[in-house]
């Protein structure tokens, strides 16, 4: 009993005596540590199982993060790992001593035989780094706790965060030198060019998606309109084609529909019925059974919905990230940026100021969550006094210019038949029935376009606008090389031939195919 008395003190200064029964000591695997770092510098295997996993701020001991930074340097550079090159690589880093000198980095090696079990120890590095994170995390919470003058919006916003990124095992470091900076850069054009496709998120809309090349991650993208102009409709046929389309998890914030509503107006699209038939509830037996048999891709999709209103928007980031760690979601939409409040920074009277803070704050989120978050937008009422299209202009933007400053894209919605504008203003003054504008006026890493396409009202979405959209085009393109065949005898269908019926015609006499 004396003896282990004895080993829980120690001398400090003279005839000083300290107890460490009581004393805590930051959780550690200093041991583990040796272990995966002399496996590293004796077997390759073992350094390209855990090279993703660890970084050198996990180690406990300074002397093992200098010796596994130049493990990295020289797995960075393709250059071979074994005692001799990292004792070379620190020689030249002026960090040998630092590092225990040669002799230390012989002990090392000396504590294995081979890298087996390598990945299991280096997670038990891992998750001892993570309880060290928590308890600096927690005390820097209590201390900005006790001080008045923090606010209290700001320190959950911060506190959930830094736990955010704990949860998902990355904690940020604050700089990167820009080798490893053009190494990411290189790995992520290697990536692009080795896929096929897209590099980002496809919405669904051929000529955007050629455009954009998708939807970048950490993009903030503006879609703005007057009521009426279709930003749900269009949004909605976004997160459709992502989410059923291409099994890509999507988060819908809605604050001014319910989501029974959304779900219903993805019913519509999905099934070819009617909104108002599916209002009033008035199917043939027929429908039932269409809608019974289109919807089940439906509820299998991985698209999460959520209608709480007046959300604040430290609530949406809080919300986002929990979806982000446990359904892994890919896109973001809000509808509409107007309708949030900036919680407890924004309630200062000032509306501009509460915009910009959530326009900053969405910018962030998507950063942090590396997603595009799509965010919708009112214009001012300057477009309904503008004389001629009407067509918006990135000054219309409402209450704050902070939302082109913060956003990567801007655009427009514009549908001419709303406003009884029966063709388009260009050269080919070809009828605006059922067709909107995706005009895209700002664009910080591409091009800019006004993209047509398809609406279709009754069953509120937005479609892929077809190469003959009208029968003045049709007629055109079929009667192009009648002169070289004089003697052609091809029926030239009429305009109800070529494109059946209006595909804004909701009468319920209409039967849709399955």
């Amino acid at each position: 009993m004396e003896k282990v008395q004895q080993a829980q003190e120690i001398s400090y200064g003279r005839g000083n005596v300290i107890s460490l029964e009581k004393g805590k000591i930051p959780p550690q695997a200093v041991d583990l540590e040796e272990v995966v770092l002399g496996a590293m510098m004796i077997d390759k295997k073992g350094v390209d199982e855990i090279i993703d996993i660890l970084n050198p701020d996990v180690f406990y001991r300074e002397a093992h993060q200098y010796i596994f930074e130049a493990i990295y340097k020289l797995f960075e550079n393709s250059e071979p790992i074994d005692l001799l090159t990292v004792s070379s690589q620190l020689k030249k880093d002026s960090r040998l001593e630092l590092a225990g000198g040669d002799y230390y980095l012989i002990q090392l090696t000396q504590k294995v035989a081979s890298s087996a079990h390598i990945e299991f120890h280096a997670r038990i590095i891992l998750q001892k780094y993570i309880q060290r994170s928590l308890i600096k995390i927690s005390n820097e919470i209590i201390e900005e706790s006790y001080d008045e003058t923090t606010d209290v919006f700001d320190l959950l916003d911060m506190a959930e965060s830094r736990l955010y990124e704990v949860t998902q095992g990355n904690i940020k470091r604050s700089t990167e030198t820009a080798q490893s900076l053009v190494i990411q850069a290189k790995k992520k054009i290697q990536e692009i060019s080795n896929k096929e496709g897209l590099s980002g998120i496809p919405s669904g809309f051929d000529k955007l998606d050629r455009l954009t090349s998708g939807w970048q991650p950490s993009d903030l993208i503006i879609v703005a309109a007057r009521p009426g102009m279709g930003k749900t409709a269009l949004t909605l046929s976004m997160a459709r084609n992502m989410a059923v389309g291409q099994n890509i998890p999507v988060a819908f914030f809605s604050l001014e529909m319910s989501s029974v509503q959304l779900i219903t107006r993805l019913i519509s699209s999905e099934t070819g019925l009617s909104s108002e038939k599916l209002r009033t509830g008035k199917l043939e037996k027929h429908e039932w059974e269409q809608l019974n048999v289109k919807v089940k891709d439906l509820e299998k999709a991985p698209l999460f919905i959520d209608d709480t209103p007046s959300l604040s928007i430290f609530d949406l980031r809080a919300k986002a990230r929990r979806l982000s760690s446990q359904h892994g979601i890919k896109m973001i939409v809000i509808d509409y940026l107007q309708l949030m409040t900036a919680g407890g920074t924004g309630k200062n009277g000032n509306r501009e100021q509460e915009i910009s803070t959530i326009s900053r704050n969405l910018k962030a989120l998507a950063k942090e969550l590396n997603v595009p978050v799509i965010a919708l937008s009112q214009l001012s009422r300057a477009v309904e006094t503008r004389g001629g299209s009407k067509r918006p202009l990135l000054s219309d933007l409402r209450e704050s210019g902070a939302i082109e400053q913060d956003a990567d894209i801007v655009s427009f919605i514009y549908r001419p038949e709303y406003y009884k504008i029966d063709e388009w203003d260009d050269e080919e003054r070809s009828p605006t029935q059922g067709q909107g504008e995706f005009i895209v006026a700002k664009h910080r890493n591409g091009g800019l376009d006004n993209i047509r396409l398809k609406f279709i009202g009754h069953l509120g979405k937005f479609d892929n606008l077809d190469d003959f959209s009208t029968p003045f085009e049709f007629h055109s393109k079929m009667n192009e090389g009648e002169e070289d065949d004089p003697f052609s005898t091809t029926h030239l269908p009429s305009a109800d031939e070529a494109f059946g019926s209006s595909i804004n015609d909701s009468s319920d006499d209409d039967e849709v195919p399955f």
